[in-house]
């Protein structure tokens, strides 16, 4: 189904060594196949190729044969491609073309000109696999991030095609989507899909891969069978920059902390529309902790956290930080929040100037505010990207530009959401010691994610979020510990 022989490419105005080199590999029908390694090793650009982006979209020197379903793709247009070829995205924005869910699912079969009874056939079914029926009819711009992944999985599988690329697609997703997802491809597997996925969260994907193939520098290092890669140990896949294949909150006690003040929130609510979205009616958070905002995709984290940093001027309710009661203009001067979908806030034409433009109001002198930019850039692994565009680098980079903004910012409340979606094992731990760096000068930073392993590297407070309201907070101490491994394990 899939073949590349000894393929080199390298992006244009690149350096020389990002892209891919000397690559070999053969996919047979029905395989499906674990693309993995650190950030930036060459899993997307692999995937690109597969899927024919490379080199019709993305610009390069290609060289070597591509053949995918016997097609050539250094000849082939995208179009010609599309009825064997599904792609789904880390950000699913980038391949949504209408503003309303149910002509997004559709638009692939309407382009291809395909009958209107097949078409309704086809929807039915997808809507009925993925348990979509909640999110129909509802606008694009309305959902979460994982609520969006789920919309382009379904938009992509109405195709049927004979092979699906997906690059990061658990990356915004919640557990209980995250299985859902597991089931589709399980059936696409059943159905003898040829199915490439690259991913940094494994634990999902531990048994539905027949092969591993770990991408280092560029190059394809490791080429085995999933029995093999289940052999390796745990501490040889993290020096690998590799996640883990299993959930575990095993000896995770956090102790309460000494701190007497704290935030409180007293009938904080928001509503988008008439129906409630957040309705907190009581909420008390001790100064200092690291807490994990939990819960299913459009539960209310996201909102919570704007309605948080004053970023939704009808937020309802009072918060209170140490004592004084902050309206919205001084929560904005209080807090500080790293966006789900980081593009939106990334301004300047260089990282630092971007570090820079977040210490604005600093008195410290240009030449100590620079010092301190790149000491934080080095914190997080991104000193040598000083000088680079913001925008040219990879998901998981701009991320990690953005957390190092919240850092330089010296805001008492930062307030992430999903800081590590699309990060290899070593940016997680980067980021983590990055937020516990943060702990120690005293600020409070709540953390929305679906990512167990942060939370087990630096989160020692819960809030679990449902329909916009608290079901559980505390210190992560056994019983919460055990309400926290029941969520993630249902």
């Amino acid at each position: 189904m899939i073949q590349l022989n000894q393929v080199n490419f390298v992006y244009h105005n690149a350096r020389s060594d990002v892209g891919v080199h000397h690559i070999n590999l053969h996919i047979p029908k029905g395989q499906v196949v674990l693309l993995c390694g650190s950030s930036g090793c060459g899993k997307t650009t692999l995937s690109r190729m597969i899927n024919g982006l490379i080199p019709n979209f993305y610009e390069g020197t290609l060289s070597g044969e591509i053949t995918v379903c016997g097609r050539d793709t250094k000849n082939s247009e995208l179009y010609e491609l599309t009825p064997f070829v599904g792609s789904v995205f880390q950000n699913p924005k980038s391949q949504f073309y209408t503003v309303q869910t149910d002509s997004e699912i559709v638009f692939a079969c309407e382009n291809i000109g395909m009958e209107k009874a097949q078409i309704y056939q086809r929807f039915e079914d997808i809507v009925d696999k993925l348990n979509l029926t909640p999110l129909l009819g509802k606008s694009l711009f309305a959902l979460s991030g994982g609520q969006k992944q789920k919309i382009a999985c379904a938009s992509v599988a109405t195709l049927f095609p004979q092979i699906l690329v997906m690059d990061e697609p658990s990356s915004n997703l919640d557990i209980a989507a995250i299985h859902e997802l597991a089931g589709i491809i399980k059936q696409w597997k059943d159905a003898g899909c040829t199915i490439v996925i690259a991913e940094h969260r494994l634990y999902w994907l531990m048994d539905i891969v027949d092969r591993v193939i770990y991408v280092k520098n560029g190059r394809i290092d490791q080429d085995i069978s999933i029995q093999e890669f289940l052999a390796i140990p745990a501490d040889t896949l993290a020096s690998m920059g590799l996640r883990a294949r299993t959930i575990s909150f095993d000896k995770l006690s956090a102790l309460p902390a000494k701190n007497t003040e704290m935030i409180d929130f007293k009938d904080f609510s928001f509503a988008y529309d008439k129906e409630k979205n957040l309705d907190i009616l009581s909420l008390s958070i001790p100064c200092g902790s690291v807490v994990a905002v939990i819960g299913k995709n459009g539960a209310g984290k996201s909102t919570f956290g704007r309605c948080m940093c004053g970023l939704e001027k009808k937020a309802r309710g009072t918060m209170t930080f140490c004592g004084r009661n902050l309206s919205w203009k001084a929560r904005i001067n209080t807090c500080y929040l790293v966006m789900q979908d980081v593009n939106h806030q990334l301004f300047t034409e260089s990282v630092l100037d971007e570090i820079l433009l977040s210490m604005e109001k600093s008195h410290d002198e240009a030449h100590a505010k620079k010092e301190k930019a790149l000491q934080i850039l080095a914190s997080l692994n991104l000193d040598h990207y000083q000088d680079v565009h913001p925008m040219s680098l990879s998901g998981g980079q701009k991320q990690r530009v953005s957390v190092a903004c919240a850092l330089a910012s010296n805001k008492q409340i930062l307030v992430y959401d999903e800081p590590t979606s699309g990060l290899d094992y070593a940016r997680m731990i980067d980021v983590a010691e990055a937020i516990k760096n943060m702990q120690a000068k005293g600020k409070t930073q709540f953390i929305i994610t679906h990512d167990p392993e942060l939370i087990k590297q630096c989160c020692d407070y819960l809030v679990l979020i449902e329909d916009g309201r608290i079901i559980a907070s505390g210190w992560l101490q056994s019983a919460l510990v055990d309400r926290m491994n029941d969520f993630f394990m249902a």
